[in-house]
Formats: structure tokens, sequence, C-alpha cells
């Protein structure tokens, strides 16, 4: 039997079966069809050769649902949250991830009866620390660097509360988030990179002239995923060859555009665009976003992800990319041509010159390899 959609995946309306939806769903799971000779409607009992004796609740070894935060808590957290979107102007990336993170650790403060900040401890926060590492039945562990982010959303919740008279002392900052361990950057050749490029736009099509439009910006001026698919028309000027990119926290910064990308871009705006956009839209008002999808809407960041993929395949490329690959190859290939770390810096837009010295040691690398290869007192027997 065809599958309807995801909440119906075996032909069954399960959430009126006369057993719990959950049993149901566990119990198929192991095909794609009905047992054979089932009604097309609801059977009258269980499907034969289905164990009896179902629970009434969820099935045995699946956890239960953690306690719900006070409304106290979950007050606090909107309010944060609220704070972090106006006055802090966090991307919406950035305010995703803080929500996520301070909802389990409301959960984690409730399963342990904690109702609001004022009775939390220092104990309680490394508590959660601890709990984030080692995982559970409902999430696996996280690694240092996604474990990090949790505590820093949670320092700053106690930070907030502090300061707006909430809590008396502040007993997250105590709590030091684990450092990841240090991973130079990957970055691919420029052979890889022009290869990449090639296969993006290699039929002509209005998607194959957008994808290499994208891969192009993303390489030309190191954008980041969501800065190149947040772009909007008006953002570029093609003619002085400069683009307006929107990073972090919503910090402004004009890069320079370089030829092979404003003409990837010019032909995508000329022949792709508006075939996209008459495609998706039929007619109705269009969209000022510069990356469109096939229906004429804002390309999402998982798209993104896929027209790369899709294009490294076609290469034939087999080593590991991601759109963070192409900015990261950006900043190395610069910095090996002899630019300068601040020029760099400026480019990728870190509010830090130390984020972008990391560059630096990948580039101190290469030259210990041509060194090692070229000077006549280095070789080695």
């Amino acid at each position: 039997m065809e599958v309807a959609d995801p909440e119906d995946r075996h032909g069954l309306p399960l959430a009126s079966a006369t057993v719990p939806a959950v049993a149901i769903e566990d119990s198929l799971r192991l095909t794609d069809t009905l047992p054979e000779g089932l009604p097309e409607g609801l059977p009258e009992g269980l499907p034969e050769g289905l164990p009896e004796g179902l629970p009434e609740g969820l099935p045995e070894g699946l956890p239960e649902r953690p306690p719900e935060p006070s409304a106290e808590l979950q007050t606090l957290l909107r309010t944060y949250l609220d704070h972090l979107a106006v006055e802090r102007g966090v991307s919406a990336n950035t305010l995703a991830a803080y929500r996520r993170d301070l909802r389990r650790y409301l959960a984690h403060l409730a399963a342990t009866g904690r109702t609001s900040l004022q009775g939390v401890g220092e104990t309680d926060v490394s508590g959660f620390l601890g709990a984030l590492r080692r995982g559970s039945p409902r999430h696996p562990p996280l690694s240092a660097s996604s474990a990090a982010r949790a505590v820093v959303a949670v320092r700053g919740l106690h930070r907030f509360a502090l300061r707006e008279g909430a809590v008396a002392d502040d007993v997250a900052r105590a709590v030091r988030p684990p450092s990841p361990p240090k991973r130079l950057p990957k970055a691919v050749t420029v052979a890889e990179v022009e290869a990449l490029l090639e296969a993006a736009g290699a039929d002509g099509t209005a998607r194959a002239l957008r994808d290499r439009a994208l891969l192009e910006v993303l390489y030309g001026c190191g954008a980041r995923i969501s800065e190149a698919v947040g772009l909007d028309v008006d953002d570029l000027d093609l003619d002085s060859g400069a683009v307006r990119l929107f990073g972090k926290g919503s910090k402004e910064r004009v890069v320079p555009l370089g030829r092979y990308a404003r003409e990837a871009v010019a032909a995508y705006l000329v022949r792709g665009r508006p075939a996209l956009l008459e495609a998706g839209h039929s007619g109705r008002g269009g969209t000022p976003a510069l990356f469109l999808n096939a229906r004429g809407g804002r390309l999402s960041r998982q798209s993104a992800w896929v027209v790369l993929r899709a294009a490294a395949e076609r290469a034939g490329l087999t080593v590991e990319l991601s759109p963070h690959t192409l900015r990261h190859s950006f900043a190395t290939h610069l910095l090996d041509g002899g630019a300068d770390v601040r020029v760099v810096q400026e480019l990728l837009g870190h509010a830090s010159v130390s984020t972008t010295q990391i560059y630096t040691l990948v580039t101190v690398d290469r030259l210990r390899e041509v060194y090692a290869a070229a000077h006549p007192r280095a070789l080695r027997r």
C-alpha cells in the first residue's frame, strides 16, 4: 500500500486505533506494508501475529517525558530570549540554538525539583554540564564544543536573571565550559575548487546558473552559508564589484566580489533567477532574495548544502566538503598568496584577529612543506 505521509506510514489512521498509536507504530516498524489479509479500514483488534499485552502507555524501554518547567522559569526564558532578539540583535540561528539549549536546561532543573532560579546552586549548573556530556536515553552525549555552547547559554541566562533582580547571585559564573579540542580548519586546493565550480554550472539550466553563482559567492568572498542565502538582490553592486553581507549579530560588512563571481551572478540574474521566480510564483508578487529555490522562495541553508554535495559528486571529489570548507579555503588561499592577516580578518567578519590567526597555522604548515622540499639544508636522507 502506498504511504500517504509520515504520520500514516502504514496506511492506518493511527490516532484512532483501538490500541495506542505508539504501540502500533512500533509493532509495524519492520514492514512497510500491512500484514497480508488485513482489510483496508481499521482492524477490529491487533493485526495477526502481533504480540498480545501491549502496554497502556509508552512501550517498555522508552524514557518517560521529562517534567514541565514551572511557569516562572518559562516566563524568565521567554523574557531572556526577547532580550537577545531585540536588545542584543542576535541572529535567528543563534536564537534558535539558545532556545533549544535553555529548554533542555529548564527540563533538567524541573527534573531535580527546581521551580525557580533562586533555589539553583552551582552544583545544579555543573550537574547539567555533566548530564550533557554523559547523554541520556532521549539525548546522545554532546561533544565538548556543543556542551560549551549550552553552558554559555546557561551562564547568559543566570547573568540576565541577576541583572533583572530575579536572583541575588550568579551561581553559574564559576562553571567553565569545556575546552573543545583545537582543530585546524580544512581547506581544499585551488584545483579542487575550480573543479567544483565547473561541475555546479555544467548543464546551463536555471538551477545550474544559481548553483554556480552561489558557490562562486561562497568561495569568492568567504561568506558564511547563512550570509549567502540571506542576500537580497539590492545587496549586490556588480558595477563596483562589492557585496554587503550581514554576519553574526546582524553585523554588516562590505567585501569585494571577484570577476568570476560577478560574471556568475550576472548570468544567474539575467537567465536563471527570472525563470525560477516565474516558475515558483506564477505571476504573484516577487521576493527580494538573491538565491531562489524551485518554488520561487528564498533558498534555505539545507538546500545550499544539497547544492554543494551534488556539485562535489559530479566533480568526482572525494574530500569532505561543507559550505564552511569554502570559507576556510578562501582564507587559506588568501594567506598563501601573501594577504595580511588583518585584511583577512575584515573579509571574514571576525570580531577578533585571534580567530583569524588559526589560518596562519595552516599556512605555516604549508611553508614548512615547501621549505623541507626545496631548501638544500633541509633535505632528509
